[in-house]
């Protein structure tokens, strides 16, 4: 149950390839062998607004929220964590901002239900 939503400025898609950005880093996911792959899910938003400091909407930004349920070790986020930045920061260096946050969802509270 790991979800990746990569968030981004609109300016982005003037010089990044968006969608093999999210399918480069979706691959990171399956080739990690952390998650079973049939529950990977990533996806992208999109912004028309947004404000950084006092630059205002005058600089982009790319944002990686990946969370997971809890159980990986300390090493394996912060790899996993390398592995995205490597993949953001060769196709997006152009970019003002990027970042990535990842967390841990607690087990016990996560609900799922498939049909």
């Amino acid at each position: 149950m790991p979800n990746l939503v990569v968030e981004y400025s609109n300016s982005v898609e003037e010089r990044v390839n968006t969608q093999g950005l999210l399918e480069d880093l979706h691959q990171v996911l399956i080739d990690s062998g952390l998650f079973e792959i049939d529950s990977i899910k990533t996806r992208a938003q999109r912004y028309y607004s947004w404000l950084i400091g006092e630059k205002e909407d005058s600089e982009d930004f790319i944002h990686l929220n990946f969370e997971m349920l809890s159980g990986r070790s300390e090493e394996q986020k912060r790899e996993l964590g390398r592995k995205l930045m490597s993949i953001l920061a060769e196709q997006a260096h152009s970019v003002y901002s990027l970042t990535i946050n990842i967390r841990d969802m607690d087990k016990d509270c996560f609900i799922k239900v498939i049909h």
